[in-house]
This record gives structure tokens, C-alpha cells and sequence, in this order.
């Protein structure tokens, strides 16, 4: 059973093109820190075509975060631009690449805007 980071970066992978992203070029990798312990997410975004790994490589941004913080923000009960800013995320790197990729993070889930993600099976 994957976890929603898991399905997130699957999910961005399977999608292929993000028209939001249609003029956005760049590699955030996300370190997520757990204990000792760092998993790694590398995000390419070229042009609005994504593709995602778990490598562990040189990246325009590098964003750090807890395991449960990311998971908060893939699944829309977080906000990433609050988080870095309440201190509870790191960002090293070009930060309106941090602020264009946030635009494909999910809303809240009772929100109705475009953020909105799209439920399965629903028109």
C-alpha cells in the first residue's frame, strides 16, 4: 500500500504535462527527514512536462521537511507557502520555482476553487 507522497509523485508521473506549469522549468528535490533517516523526492519540471524519482542529486531548490509535514501538503491540510514560513519547511535554492510547483499541490479537501483536485470516478 503506498502512502499519499508515494501516490502524489506517482500521480504527477503518470500526468505527465501540468498546463499550470506550461512556462516553468527546473528541479526541486525534497528531502524529507526523519530522524536519521532522509527520504528523497526529486521533482523534474520541464516546460510543464514532470517527471519525478527518488534521486538524491544537485537541484535548482531543495526543499526540507518532516515525512508527516509533506504528506499534509499533498493531501491539502497543509500549505506549503505557510509552512516555510511558520519555519516548519526549509527551501535552499530559487524560490519562484517553490512557489510555481505549489500551485499543483491539492487545496483543502472541502475547498471548491481550481485547486481542487479531481476525485476519481466523479464528474
Amino acid at each position: 500500500m503506498l502512502d499519499a507522497t508515494a501516490r502524489f509523485f506517482e500521480d504527477l508521473d503518470r500526468r505527465g504535462y501540468e498546463p499550470l506549469l506550461a512556462r516553468t522549468s527546473g528541479t526541486i528535490r525534497f528531502d524529507l527527514n526523519e530522524g536519521p533517516r532522509t527520504t528523497h523526492w526529486l521533482l523534474t519540471v520541464d516546460r510543464g512536462r514532470l517527471r519525478s524519482s527518488q534521486e538524491d542529486r544537485e537541484a535548482d531548490v531543495v526543499v526540507g521537511t518532516s515525512p508527516a509535514l509533506f504528506e499534509g501538503l499533498v493531501t491539502g491540510r497543509e500549505h506549503g507557502i505557510a509552512a516555510l514560513l511558520r519555519g516548519d519547511m526549509t527551501m535552499t535554492g530559487n524560490a519562484r520555482l517553490v512557489v510555481q510547483v505549489e500551485r499543483i499541490l491539492p487545496g483543502p479537501p472541502e475547498s471548491h476553487g481550481p485547486r481542487q483536485r479531481p476525485r476519481r470516478g466523479v464528474r
